[in-house]
This record gives C-alpha cells, structure tokens and sequence, in this order.
C-alpha cells in the first residue's frame, strides 16, 4: 500500500556552535605588549605628551622612573622636553592607578582621578582608628582651604588639621585629605635636575576649570577599558581590575564585547582586545630595555607571566626597595642601578643578570645601555660612561 502520510516542515537548521576563541601564547601575548608600549622599537612619531597619554600615564612614585621609562620607549627623546610640560602644566603628578603617584597629562588628571575616587575612599578603612571623631566631609573642605590658598607639604597639611581634630593620628588625618581631594605635586617636584620636595594643591586650583567627575571630556569605564586595551592589551577583566585597582568590571566588559576580539590564554583564562591592535609573530625579535623601577609594563596584569618569567618573580625588589629592571628577549631579564657623581661628571651602571646571558646578549646590553646613559646621564661623554656587570642586589 502506498504511504500516503504527509510529512511536516522541516524545522529551523541548527544554529553552528561559535568557533573556539583563538589560544595566545605567553611569547604572543609579551609581544603585543610590549608593542603597544613602545618597547619592540622606539617610536619616532609621538611626542612626550602623545606618549604620556598612550599608555594612560607612567609610574611616578619617584622623580627619575618617566623619565627613564620615555628613555626606553622614544627614539628621540629629550628629558628637557618632558620637564618643560610639567612646567606648563600640561603634565602632572597625582595618585591615580592602584593608589600610586602617576604622571598623566592635565586632561588625564581631570578625568581618569574621578574614576578611582571610590577605591581611594575605600582606603580609609585602614586609617579608622586615627580618624574617631573626625568628620571627613568637614577634613576636605579645611584641606581643600588650605593647599588652595597656597600648596602645603604633606607636614604642612597635618598641622593644619591637627587645630581641628588635636587627637587624632596625623598621619591618618593627611591620608584621609589625599584620598578625599584629587591633590597634585606642584613643580618644582619632578622637574629634570632641580627636582624639589611634594607640595600639594588641588587639580582645580593647578589647573584650573572643573575638576569634578561631571566635567566635560569625563573619561567613562568604558572609554577607559578601550585605552587600557590599546596600551596592554590583550586582558582578562582580572587583568584591567590589577592594572586600575577597581572591582566589578565584567558589566563593562561584557558591554563592550560586540566591539572586542576575544581570545584565551594557554590556561583558558578569556582575553579581550581591540580587533584592529597590533598582535606581533611571538618570533618578532625584542632588543633589551632598561626601564625603571615598578614600571607599569611589570604592574598592570593579574598574571605578569608574559613579561616577568615564574622563577623570577619578587625579585625585582628587596624589603621596600625597589630595583630597577631589564629586558632580554622582551621578558624580565635582571635588575640595574645608575650611579652618577654630578661633581665628576662620572657615570658607573651596574648591570645584574638573573639568569647566565651569552657573549651576544651582554653586548646587547651593553649597547643599550650606553643609548640610555646618552638620554639620561649627567654628561654626554660616552668616556665618563663606566659600565660593569656585578651585583646590585646586595650592594
């Protein structure tokens, strides 16, 4: 008999399963780091302020580490020209990322500072018990009237508010002023060779304008996410979360995603990034680089594998001593210290390798180090230049 049953319509094809997102290695994810901070190859075209604003503000807990930093990242660069933009006032020193002194532009200052607000509100729990009684509303309208009227050092401000609130711990009333107001290190403090003591004013009063999160030009979370990318990429959301000190990312992220390439990492963790960023071929060569002590290339990742290699890690520092650092072949290599003796006009740089480096590696290094000494060094004179490799760590 004929099977005259009438068959239905067919249904809706299965929708494909999305490709896997491509896997990035650790040499992959530490060359397009280091690209995106300028430490492939010196970039020829950005100034210092177009730099600055780059990787969204350098490590400043000390005068020298910009300086150092630009060093390794611009074929050009003039430490004058970045003194002479904090004089102008076009670059500044303020707490900003994870609570440290950054350099930023002024427009950075403005807008990124506003950001972080909360995490550095959030600071004081650790200072309550020096802060009984004291109403903070009340310590950032007297500390905002004081370095307002003329900067204050970090002492100065203290006995202001210590007329206020006599019992309270000094230092904490200070703290709670620097967490509560956007406060600036006025020049001369970071200028190149006349360097001077922290005084502190307000962005608004150094400035000028509005300094308040509403104000025109206001980076967002999601703009901020984006340059974080672009200077060091490609991120997990822990990642950015490490690099700015800030929480509860993954909404941002999670928004933005239809504008992000993804990836993972040999572990699995998801990586962000911008579709169009540079991604090098994990064999691109890396030339050495020194750089400065808690450069931000070191600090802004949850996992710091793809520049600073596992039996190398906490070696960078010793106690609350900082090291400066080298790159080999793009990962942490070892550390350095410059010695300079301004009277002389000699120069001895020290060079201490973690690892056993070649013949080719330590002329390398060598060369490298004389093009920095040339940028940065009390005197131009390569034969006041003595280089050596010895010990720092325990000097």
């Amino acid at each position: 008999m004929k099977n005259t049953t009438a068959s239905g319509p067919a249904g809706p094809a299965p929708k494909p399963a999305p490709a896997p997102a491509p896997v990035l290695g650790t040499r992959a994810l530490n060359r397009a780091t280091l690209d995106r901070q300028l430490l492939l190859r010196r970039s020829r075209e950005l100034s210092v302020k177009d730099a600055v604003t780059h990787l969204v503000g350098l490590q400043a807990q000390n005068v020298k580490p910009p300086y150092h930093a630009l060093a390794a990242r611009l074929a050009d660069f003039d430490p004058a020209e970045l003194s002479a933009l904090l004089e102008a006032r076009e670059l500044v020193r303020i707490v900003t990322l994870r609570s440290t002194i950054h350099l930023h532009t002024a427009a950075d200052a403005r807008t990124l500072r506003p950001l972080v607000q909360d995490a550095r509100e959030q600071e004081l729990a650790g200072f309550r018990k020096g802060l009984v009684g004291v109403d903070l509303a009340e310590l950032a309208r007297i500390a905002r009237a004081a370095v307002e009227a003329e900067p204050r050092t970090m002492k100065q401000l203290r006995e202001v508010l210590l007329v206020r609130w006599p019992d309270a711990d000094p230092q904490s009333l200070a703290v709670a002023a620097r967490c509560m107001l956007p406060l600036v290190q006025v020049t001369p403090r970071g200028l190149w060779r006349r360097s001077g003591q922290v005084a502190l004013t307000t962005v608004g009063q150094w400035l000028g304008g509005d300094e308040s999160a509403g104000a025109p030009g206001a980076v967002s979370l999601d703009d901020a996410v984006l340059r974080y990318l672009a200077a060091f990429g490609p991120a997990s959301v822990k990642d950015m979360q490490t690099w700015a000190r800030l929480t509860r990312l993954r909404e941002v992220f999670e928004r933005l995603r239809p504008r992000l390439r993804t990836f993972r990492d040999e572990h699995g963790v998801e990586l962000f990034d911008l579709p169009d960023a540079p991604r090098p071929d994990p064999d691109t060569p890396a030339p050495p680089r020194f750089l400065p002590e808690y450069d931000n290339l070191l600090l802004s990742h949850a996992d710091r594998t793809r520049v600073v290699p596992a039996e190398y890690k906490g070696r960078t520092w010793k106690g609350n001593q900082p090291y400066c650092v080298f790159l080999l072949d793009g990962f942490l290599a070892g550390v350095w210290r410059m010695v300079e003796d301004a009277k002389g006009g000699g120069v001895v740089l020290t060079i201490e390798p973690f690892g056993r480096p070649g013949r080719a590696q330590r002329e390398e290094l060598v060369r490298e180090a004389e093009r920095m000494l040339a940028r940065i060094a009390e005197t131009s004179s390569p034969s006041s230049y003595d280089i050596r490799f010895g010990s720092v760590v325990d000097a």
